[in-house]
């Protein structure tokens, strides 16, 4: 997986992706998701663990999530409620918000 953590004016923003994942454009009727370079991957991204991926969410105010295992283990450690997962053709997405 892919894991990016940039601060803004809002907060820690991070990104997850699948590595598979980066560069594709997936369709769910009307709405499509692109998994861009720019903001999942470049020279801040690294590859993560499934460990360091939980660490970094926590971290985070705002999170984008896009792949099967990402999402995964969002789902899995509890941060993400599977009902709240969105289908995109072969994979899945997610976002996390902490108020």
């Amino acid at each position: 997986m892919l894991l990016r953590e940039r601060e803004t004016a809002e907060g820690t923003l991070v990104s997850v992706c699948d590595a598979d994942c980066l560069g594709e454009t997936y369709e769910d009727g009307p709405v499509t998701l692109t998994v861009s370079e720019e903001f999942y991957g470049g020279d801040d991204a690294v590859e993560a663990t499934a460990e360091e991926v939980v660490a970094g969410l926590h971290r985070a105010q705002v999170a984008n999530i896009v792949g099967t295992e990402a999402v995964g283990v969002a789902v899995e450690a509890g941060l993400v409620d599977e009902e709240t997962v969105l289908e995109f053709e072969e994979t899945r997405h997610a976002q996390l918000l902490w108020l």
